[in-house]
């Protein structure tokens, strides 16, 4: 295993936003946006790590956020579950394109569209070299797709969960509010609980902690930092016990 940047890793899981996919805006697929992603994860592919991918669906639907009144929980979350596949297929396809093996497997079962996550399966599929990108969250309301990040990190045994994100790293507060905030390059997954630093939320920090999953937080729009990542440079925050 990679630590502290003294090696590539071997299997990691990838969590991207749904809105990183939706470009500037942050909504819908933008062609451009997810075309640069496609080749970002090829690049980290290219170097020999079996990779897993989570996607969000917050370019389609934040279910918390847009449910509104008329709309219960529940419903909005399955709803957000919907938007995972739809980027997942997304992604699918812009990283077929471009020659890399690519399936995609759901925790909500729509059998013409994709596989149903089984684990023993998705863990061959890596094996094979293909990128498996795990839709559909945990397949439960209540659950965001950091927490499913996180349990399809453990369930797959990869050496740590990439965050990708819109800054380069972890910083003890909003740095596009407050100038003075700093970057943090390591933090304990207690700090990032106990100080509330917005990470993932706290049933994700749990579960990595609790099955010592590192997670590495960094920033997406800097070209090459998956593959960086995948090669145990040193690149944003570590967070770890």
């Amino acid at each position: 295993m990679a630590e502290g940047g003294k090696g590539k890793f071997t299997r990691v899981l990838l969590k991207l936003s749904g809105e990183s996919l939706g470009g500037e805006s942050g909504r819908g697929v933008s062609s451009p946006a997810l075309n640069r992603i496609a080749s970002e994860i090829q690049s980290a592919h290219q170097k020999g790590v079996q990779l897993g991918v989570v996607v969000g669906g917050g370019n389609i639907w934040r279910g918390a956020q847009d449910r509104g009144e008329a709309i219960g929980r529940v419903t909005a979350d399955y709803m957000g579950m919907l938007a995972t596949i739809i980027n997942a297929l997304a992604l699918q396809d812009a990283l077929e394109h471009l020659g890399v093996p690519t399936r995609v497997q759901t925790a909500v079962e729509i059998q013409k569209l994709a596989e149903p996550y089984i684990r023993r399966r998705a863990v061959r599929h890596l094996e094979k070299g293909r990128i498996v990108i795990f839709a559909g969250g945990t397949g439960n309301p209540y659950f965001t797709t950091d927490t499913a990040a996180a349990l399809r990190a453990v369930e797959i045994e990869a050496q740590a969960l990439l965050k990708a994100t819109k800054v380069d790293g972890v910083y003890t507060d909003d740095p596009r509010i407050n100038k003075k905030a700093k970057k943090l390059p390591t933090l304990t997954f207690m700090q990032a609980i106990r100080d509330r630093l917005r990470v993932m939320d706290t049933t994700a920090l749990t579960l990595c902690m609790e099955n010592r999953m590192p997670i590495l937080v960094f920033n997406l729009s800097v070209r090459g930092n998956i593959a960086r990542a995948v090669n145990g440079q040193t690149v944003g925050t570590r967070i770890t016990e």
